[in-house]
C-alpha cells in the first residue's frame, strides 16, 4: 500500500482559472497589455518563488508579494503596469479563488484513494489563514484529515526543505519508500520529495521541460491531458 500526499496550488486545482477570470477582468479588453496568458502566470509563479523566503521571514508583505509578482511577470514582456493595476489585478484574482473547485482528475484520484484505503494528507506553501482557506473552499476534509493538512506558514518550514517532509513522516507515521508526493513545482514539489526518499508525480501542466543533466527527476511527468490516477494504479501493482 501506498501513501498520496498533495500539494494544492496548482495541483489540487487548476490555478489558471482563476489567474485567467482575473486577468480577462483587469487587462483583456487593453490591447497594449495583450500577452498570452499560460505565459504570463508561468512567469508570475517564478517571480512568487523567487521572493518566498522574504515572505517567509517577514522581510516582505503577501500584499506586496502579490505586487511584485504580477508586475515583474508583465515587465518580462516588456510591459508596464502600475501598482494601482496589480493590486486591482490580485482583488480579482482573490475573489475568484474564494470560488476553485477540485480538478476532476484529482476528485477521481481522492475518491479511489478514499475507496482503497490509502492514507492521504496535503503540503502546501504559504500564509496559514490564506491556505487554509483555499482547504476549506475546496471542502478537502471529504477526503483528508485536517489534521493531516500541513501548512509551511503554520510550522515555519517549507517546500523544498527535507525538514517539512520529515515531519510529515512524523506525524503521519508514514515512510518515505512507501509514500507518493503530487506537486506542480519542480523544485518545492519535485526536489523537496525527491531529497527525502518519497516518490513524485509531477503534475506539470505548463510543460516546462527540463534540462537532460537534473538531479532529481520525477517518477512521472504528467501534462494536463494525462491523469495520474493511472499512475496511481501501476505503482500499486508494482507495489503488490
Amino acid at each position: 500500500m501506498i501513501n498520496l500526499i498533495f500539494d494544492m496550488d496548482d495541483t489540487l486545482y487548476d490555478q489558471m482559472d482563476p489567474f485567467g477570470q482575473a486577468y480577462n477582468e483587469v487587462f483583456g479588453t487593453l490591447e497594449q497589455y495583450a500577452v498570452p496568458v499560460e505565459k504570463l502566470f508561468v512567469r508570475s509563479r517564478l517571480h512568487s518563488d523567487v521572493v518566498f523566503d522574504q515572505v517567509q521571514n517577514g522581510q516582505m508583505s503577501d500584499d506586496e508579494m502579490h505586487v511584485y509578482r504580477i508586475m515583474h511577470a508583465f515587465a518580462d514582456f516588456d510591459i508596464e503596469i502600475s501598482e494601482q493595476q496589480a493590486m486591482e489585478f490580485q482583488n480579482r484574482y482573490a475573489f475568484h479563488q474564494q470560488h476553485i473547485e477540485v480538478h476532476p482528475f484529482m476528485k477521481e484520484l481522492l475518491d479511489y484513494g478514499q475507496q482503497h484505503g490509502l492514507r492521504m494528507g496535503i503540503i502546501t506553501n504559504g500564509p496559514a489563514e490564506h491556505q487554509a482557506g483555499k482547504v476549506k473552499q475546496l471542502r478537502m476534509d471529504r477526503w483528508i484529515a485536517p489534521e493531516d493538512t500541513f501548512i509551511s506558514g503554520r510550522l515555519g518550514i517549507s517546500k523544498p526543505d527535507t525538514a517539512i517532509f520529515r515531519h510529515v513522516e512524523q506525524q503521519m507515521n508514514i515512510a518515505p519508500a512507501d509514500t507518493v508526493y503530487l506537486g506542480d513545482s519542480y523544485l518545492n514539489d519535485v526536489v523537496g520529495a525527491k531529497k527525502a526518499g518519497w516518490r513524485c508525480i509531477w503534475i506539470n501542466r505548463r510543460q516546462i521541460i527540463l534540462p537532460d543533466d537534473v538531479e532529481y527527476v520525477p517518477d512521472a511527468n504528467l501534462d494536463k491531458n494525462q491523469h495520474p490516477l493511472d499512475v496511481v494504479k501501476q505503482m500499486l501493482d508494482v507495489v503488490q
